[in-house]
Parts: C-alpha cells; sequence; structure tokens
C-alpha cells in the first residue's frame, strides 16, 4: 500500500433505545430495498422494530434471512444465490458477530452496502471491514478482508441489554484484548499516520472496561440502561473496531489488529472440546495473560488478573477446559495461523509453548 496515496474509511455509528429511527436518514442514498440477514435469536427481538422502522421510511424489505448458523463461505454463498439478496439495494445484517461476517462476505461478493445492526455486544464485528470465517467443523477457515467497514452501525442500547448475560461479559473479555495486542504488535513498526491514530485509540480500549466493566455487568443482569453500561457497549462495539480499522490495511500490506492473544484462540479452536464448550472472548481474555506472560507484562498481567477475578475471566487451562495435554495440540496449530506468520522471528512454538505454561501456572498461584 502507498503511504501516498491510500483510502482509510472509519465506522459511523447511531445509539441509544431508539437507534433504528434514524435507518431512513443513513441509507437514502444508497435505494430503497433492504434484505435483512441475521441469526434467528437476533431476528426474532430486532425484526419487530427494524421492520416498523423500514415502513416509516419507505424502505421495501425483499425477505428475512438465517444467516446459516455460523460464519461460512458455504453459508455466505448460499445467500449470494438467493433472489431476495440478488434484488435488494442495500444489506441489513442484524445479530451477532458470525452473523454480521456473514454478510460482509454476502455484501461484498455481491457489492452492495452493508449496514449492521448488533443485537449483541460482544465483538467489534459490527464496524470492522474485517471478517473471521470458519470451517463447517468449526475450525478457523481465515479472515476475509472487505475494502470498508459497514457503512452505518445502528446499536439498540435496550435490544442489546436484553440479549444473554455470557455474550457480554465475553465481549468485555474480548475488547480486552485490543489494547494490549494493537500496541505489542505495532512496536517495531514503521509507524505512519494511521498507525499512529491506531496505536493512540487503542490507548483508551482497556481502561473504561476496568473502570465500568463490574458495574455495567450488574446492570446488565437488571437491563438498566445506565452510563457505565453504555460505556462498556461503546467500548466493545466502536472503540475496538476504530482501532481494528487503522490497524489493518485493506489490501493486507500490514496487520497490527491482533497477536498473541487472538493466536492462542485461533489455535484453540483446534481442542473441539474448548471451542464448543467456550464463547470467543472467554478464550481470548486467557490469551490476554498468554499475551502478557509471552511479552514480559508481568506487572500489567498481575493487575489485569486482579478484574479478572472480580468478574470471573478465566485465569487457567482448566477455566476453558483445556488439559495440559492440549497444549500440543494448540501449539501445533499456531504455524497455520496468521497471527503467528505475522509475527515472523518473534515467536517459535516453543516460545508459545512456554508463554502458555507459564501462565497457567501463574493462574493457578491466585487460585
Amino acid at each position: 500500500m502507498s503511504r501516498q496515496e491510500y483510502s482509510l474509511v472509519l465506522p459511523a455509528f447511531t445509539i441509544g433505545a431508539n437507534a433504528y429511527d434514524k435507518v431512513g436518514q443513513m441509507t437514502r442514498h444508497f435505494g430503497h430495498k433492504a434484505v435483512i440477514i441475521g441469526g434467528k435469536t437476533a431476528l426474532s427481538k430486532a425484526k419487530p422494530s427494524l421492520l416498523k422502522a423500514c415502513e416509516a421510511n419507505g424502505i421495501t424489505v425483499t425477505d428475512v434471512l438465517w444467516y446459516g448458523g455460523d460464519a461460512t463461505f458455504e453459508h455466505a454463498d448460499a445467500l449470494i444465490a438467493q433472489d431476495a439478496v440478488k434484488e435488494a439495494d442495500f444489506v441489513f445484517a442484524v445479530g451477532g458477530g458470525r452473523a454480521i461476517d456473514t454478510c460482509k462476505v454476502v455484501a461484498d461478493k455481491s457489492d452492495k452496502p452493508l449496514f449492521a445492526f448488533p443485537t449483541v455486544a460482544s465483538n467489534c464485528a459490527p464496524t470492522t471491514s474485517l471478517g473471521v470465517i470458519y470451517k463447517p467443523d468449526k475450525s478457523l477457515a481465515g479472515y476475509y478482508f472487505t475494502p470498508q467497514p459497514p457503512v452505518h452501525t445502528f446499536i439498540n442500547t435496550a435490544i442489546i441489554a436484553d440479549s444473554p448475560y455470557q455474550l457480554f461479559w465475553a465481549g468485555i473479555g474480548d475488547a480486552m484484548s485490543k489494547e494490549c495486542e494493537a500496541l505489542y504488535s505495532s512496536r517495531k513498526a514503521d509507524v505512519f499516520h494511521t498507525i499512529y491514530l491506531g496505536q493512540a485509540l487503542a490507548k483508551v480500549c482497556q481502561g473504561p472496561l476496568l473502570k465500568y466493566g463490574e458495574q455495567a455487568l450488574k446492570d446488565f443482569k437488571s437491563q438498566t440502561l445506565s452510563p457505565a453500561l453504555q460505556e462498556c457497549i461503546l467500548d466493545i462495539i466502536v472503540s475496538t473496531g476504530l482501532v481494528s480499522n487503522c490497524m489493518t490495511a485493506p489490501d493486507e500490506s500490514y496487520y497490527y489488529n491482533s497477536t498473541v492473544a487472538h493466536l492462542f484462540y485461533n489455535s484453540a479452536t483446534a481442542v473441539n472440546h474448548v471451542a464448543e464448550k467456550h464463547l470467543h472472548g472467554e478464550i481470548v481474555s486467557f490469551g490476554v495473560l498468554v499475551l502478557m506472560t509471552f511479552a514480559g507484562m508481568l506487572e500489567e498481567r498481575a493487575q489485569l488478573a486482579e478484574f479478572y477475578k472480580k468478574v470471573g475471566f478465566p485465569t487457567t487451562l482448566a477455566d476453558i477446559d483445556a488439559t495440559e495435554a492440549d497444549i500440543d495440540t494448540i501449539v501445533d496449530r499456531a504455524p497455520s495461523i496468521m497471527e503467528y506468520k505475522r509475527m515472523g522471528d518473534d515467536i517459535t512454538p516453543e516460545l508459545f509453548r512456554k508463554a502458555i505454561v507459564e501462565t497457567d501456572a501463574f493462574g493457578k498461584s491466585l487460585k
């Protein structure tokens, strides 16, 4: 990518219990026909309000489609073949990260604008140009890069507060990785404007979670739309998404968006009983401790572990149902993962194994 000539498209959003009221204003230059694609539970929660907003703003809905249940290329291709998708002017992606990432592939391959309607606050997928795609067996297939994030993201806080508690809890765990991963990954970078911007934004990702996270989880349980809850929702969906878009080149010439924490998660998807029982952000939160061990950030690791104990994030392999025997599977898978390849000479299987083992020992000492 030329540093003299390039494009950076950053996400835009509307937040609030009445966020869908703005759908006409934000889509008016893109046509009048939408196909709505999402998860079954997500659609049951969001469809009534979204359909009402579409009707009020003169938007015709060609159909409401289930995304398939997982973010796979197979599901995306099946959706692209639907007449409702072909006839639509733009795509409305409704749900969590996997539904929205599937829609990124659908919209990009169909050459249609994408608008995101997250129904959970579990990751930054609603505001990023990156899609995480899986194989039918649930293991990682790879990343799908689009030229820009969704045109606009509508964050309905009332719908999000009515989502499963565990998804929000895991969302905080996933967002916890952004600051340390972005800063560590880019520490040797030949920095220019966009990377400077990404580094600066990364530094405001962890603080709000530590400050508001415990209270936000309590408020989430009571469905109280408090300032603490809104701060954490914005952190999970928007702040981390801004960093992701700055730290990921559209042509993949650089990638400072994730490193050891997501390397641990992506490698752990090869262990079926871990990937099936535990949420993305939950496993990533343990990966954050692995990164801090790997990077020698032991004081920061100890401070973070105090927060982990308060909110119940994993601090040992046993907390995610992984055993010492599973370490071999995780380490063996690592060299095929993009984060590993991007680290070059900074990592070896032995160093990765050592960090996992030492992190587990640290977590056991806390118990």
